[in-house]
């Protein structure tokens, strides 16, 4: 008889909550809100959730709330019985920024009892945010059931934010929560902390040290931010750069084309794609472990007839050999503009390179992570060549004395040749890398141009060690600049400051040695 009974009361009260849609009140809407997610009726959350999509309609003169599905089909909001139409007089229920934050918390308490974890804590943060006091029940029956560590401590972060915005909350309740929020420590914790008024001098003065002490961590964070941000362009201007350090130390010539090679790799990376596309479709995810040899090739091929072609024949003229990679530079960029046009293309993320994750309170994204790594497999893989093979020994040879390693037998034009063809090569696979986090257009190589000389001549030219410190430092250099003096500024800057040390240390950093070196 108990249950009987209970139940059309039950029904009653939430389908009375619901009626108060139809008012077209904003307060009346916030007091449906909290009566609905307090129900417990298995339709509160597809009526909040048709209320945050702007998907509930009310009809003001029946009283009647209806919830428009995905699919398109109408459905009482009360009953869940479905209608065929909605009435003519039917409207979307209104809502503001102070709703939206009451659906949101509503939404969160409603999927704080989801048997995923992720979901329980997505919902623990929504109510974080919201502070809404109507949630409190909800969280902490949900906290004294949960058993999931993390999960737990997330429950334990919107139990305490609800109650430092709760009015009649005791000192105790509120320096325990004040204690809670400051050992998250992050943006949201500062933000909420930092909107409290209103509170006993006890209270006030916890705030205040926990404001403080949240600020010095985030000073301690956004110090690693840089130098991770850092990192990441040093890795990005290391894998440009290296190829030019081996041509440039190698065979002294300052070649302006660098850059569209790198672009070239870029593209090889696109066309392979394409075909993938087409063609492969399951293979998506190994397109750049396909593309990177490619790429190699490709670049490294042209590299080889430039220097054959062109390059051979202005050794000893600097200017002149400038002049000329310049004007092949810009043939490059025409002829890919012709064939693939002058847009940028597409180039995807395998699924292995998307995403990211938190770590303290930076964010790491794969693409970022996954170029540091390639580029420091690229030069370790460049060191143990030039030390353990004949070509690298070779190579060191020119570097150090070119007449002396000829008249030693080594065939100097050869090894030039094949040197412009590494070089090249590398610089093709530092395009397929920089076609995951840049555009890929034919002005790619323009943007690393620049920067790559800066590198190698600061580095030491010609040393690979050289290259590496150099292109980590002015990278990290260039992130810790940009916030105090702007992007344009900084880089100015990095200039200067490169230039005031080479009238110091004109070798680098790491300058070679050799007698023709040191001559």
């Amino acid at each position: 008889m108990i249950v009987a009974l209970a139940v059309p009361a039950f029904a009653g009260a939430f389908e009375d909550a619901v009626a108060k849609f139809a008012n077209d009140e904003f307060s009346d809407t916030e007091e449906a809100i909290g009566e609905i997610a307090a129900s417990g009726n298995p339709l509160a959350f597809p009526i909040i959730s048709a209320l945050g999509d702007d998907r509930l309609s009310a009809d003001p003169d029946t009283k009647k709330v209806f919830i428009t599905q995905e699919d398109g089909k109408v459905i009482d909001a009360a009953t869940g019985a479905a209608v065929d139409k909605l009435p003519d007089n039917a409207a979307a229920v209104r809502l503001n920024n102070r709703l939206r934050r009451s659906v949101d918390a509503a939404l969160g308490s409603l999927t704080l009892l989801s048997p995923d974890p992720a979901k329980r804590i997505a919902a623990a943060q929504s109510v974080f945010k919201a502070h809404d006091e109507n949630a409190l029940p909800v969280i902490e029956g949900a906290l004294a059931k949960e058993t999931n560590k993390a999960v737990k401590a997330a429950f334990a972060e919107a139990r305490a934010a609800m109650l430092l915005n709760k009015s009649d909350a005791s000192d105790a309740d509120k320096l325990e929560a004040i204690a809670i929020v400051k050992a998250k420590g992050d943006q949201e914790a500062l933000a909420l902390l930092t909107g409290l008024s209103d509170q006993s001098p006890l209270v006030t003065k916890a705030i205040a040290s926990a404001i403080s002490s949240i600020q010095s961590t985030l000073a301690i964070w956004s110090g690693v931010q840089n130098a991770w941000y850092g990192l990441s362009l040093g890795s990005v201007l290391l894998l440009a750069a290296i190829g030019l350090a081996i041509t440039f130390g190698v065979m002294g010539v300052i070649n302006m084309a660098h850059g569209e090679m790198v672009m070239l790799g870029a593209y090889t990376t696109f066309v392979v794609q394409e075909v993938i596309r087409t063609s492969f479709p399951g293979l998506f995810d190994y397109s750049l472990l396909i593309a990177v040899p490619l790429a190699f090739l490709v670049a490294g091929a042209i590299g080889v007839l430039i220097e054959r072609t062109i390059i051979r024949f202005l050794y000893g003229r600097p200017l002149e050999t400038l002049l000329a990679t310049w004007g092949l530079s810009l043939v490059l960029q025409q002829a890919v503009r012709t064939a693939f046009g002058p847009t940028n293309r597409e180039v995807g993320n395998p699924s292995w390179m998307s995403g990211a994750f938190e770590l303290g309170q930076i964010t790491i994204t794969y693409n970022r992570l996954w170029i540091l790594c390639f580029t420091l497999a690229v030069f370790a893989i460049l060191l143990a060549m030039l030390r353990y093979t004949a070509l690298g020994l070779e190579m060191r040879a020119v570097t150090q004395n070119r007449r002396m390693a000829a008249s030693m037998g080594i065939a100097t034009s050869r090894v030039d040749a094949l040197t412009f063809g590494l070089g090249s090569g590398i610089a093709g696979i530092a395009g397929v890398a920089l076609s995951q986090i840049d555009n890929v257009s034919p002005n790619l190589g323009q943007s690393y141009i620049i920067d790559s000389f800066m590198v190698v001549v600061f580095g030491g030219v010609g040393n690979l060690w050289g290259t590496l410190v150099g292109a980590f430092t002015l990278g990290i250099a260039n992130k810790f600049l940009e916030p105090v003096a702007g992007a344009v500024l900084g880089k100015i800057a990095i200039l200067v400051l490169i230039i005031l040390f080479i009238q110091k240390r004109p070798r680098g950093l790491f300058a070679l040695k050799g007698r023709a070196v040191e001559a």
